[in-house]
C-alpha cells in the first residue's frame, strides 16, 4: 500500500514538474515574440540568457529606432552567441570564439560585414546604407549596433531580413521599429525575409 502510495505521489510530482516547465517555455516565448521592446526588455534578456544548449528555438531581435536629434536611424540586432558563431564559422570558414575573442578586431569585422549583407534597409522607399558602430556580448547573447546616417524624417521603413537564415530554418527575426514616439512590431519566419513599417 505504501509503495503504491508513493509511486502515485512520484509519478503526480514529475508530471507537474513537466507541465511547469512546458508551460514556462511558452509563456517566455510569447512573451519574446508577442510584445515590443518597452515592455519586455526584461523577459527577452531573461530568455536570451538561458545556456545555448537549452533553446529549442532560434530566435533574433533587430530593432530600429530614429533619433530626430541626430538625423539617424539607430538599428540594433540581438541574437545568440551560439548561432551567431555557428554562422558566422560557416560563412567564413573560421573558428570564430565570440564571447571571448583573441583578436576583437577581427571578429567585430565579420559581426559588421555579416550584419550589413544580411539586413537590407529602405528608407522611403530609398536604398539606405548602414555603418557599424560595433558589437558586445551579454551573457549568452550578442549585440550588433548599426546606424543610417542623415535621416531626417521617417515615413516609411522596408527591411529584408535574413540574418541567421544559412543555418538554421527555424529562424524568427522579431522586429521593432520606432519613428515620432510611435512603436510597431512585427515577426518574419524562415524563409520569410521581407517586412515594412509605415508611420
Amino acid at each position: 500500500m505504501l509503495l503504491k502510495l508513493m509511486q502515485t505521489f512520484v509519478m503526480k510530482k514529475f508530471l507537474f514538474l513537466m507541465f511547469a516547465s512546458v508551460f514556462r517555455w511558452f509563456l517566455l516565448i510569447t512573451v519574446f515574440i508577442c510584445t515590443g521592446p518597452r515592455y519586455s526588455s526584461g523577459e527577452q534578456t531573461a530568455y536570451l540568457q538561458l545556456h545555448p544548449k537549452f533553446h529549442p528555438f532560434y530566435v533574433s531581435v533587430t530593432e530600429f529606432n530614429h533619433n530626430t536629434k541626430d538625423k539617424i536611424v539607430e538599428v540594433s540586432c540581438k541574437m545568440f552567441a551560439d548561432d551567431l558563431e555557428s554562422t558566422l564559422k560557416t560563412q567564413y570558414k573560421t573558428n570564430i570564439d565570440i564571447l571571448h575573442p583573441r583578436d576583437v578586431k577581427q571578429v567585430e569585422k565579420y559581426v559588421g560585414d555579416y550584419l550589413q549583407k544580411h539586413l537590407q534597409v529602405k528608407i522611403n522607399g530609398k536604398p539606405a546604407t548602414f555603418q557599424f558602430i560595433g558589437y558586445e556580448s551579454e551573457q549568452e547573447a550578442v549585440w550588433g549596433y548599426l546606424q543610417i546616417n542623415n535621416v531626417s524624417a521617417l515615413k516609411k521603413l522596408e527591411i529584408t531580413n535574413n540574418v541567421l537564415y544559412e543555418v538554421y530554418t527555424a529562424q524568427v527575426s522579431i522586429m521593432h521599429a520606432s519613428a515620432g514616439g510611435i512603436h510597431k512590431s512585427t515577426r518574419l519566419v524562415y524563409p520569410d525575409t521581407q517586412a515594412s513599417f509605415e508611420w
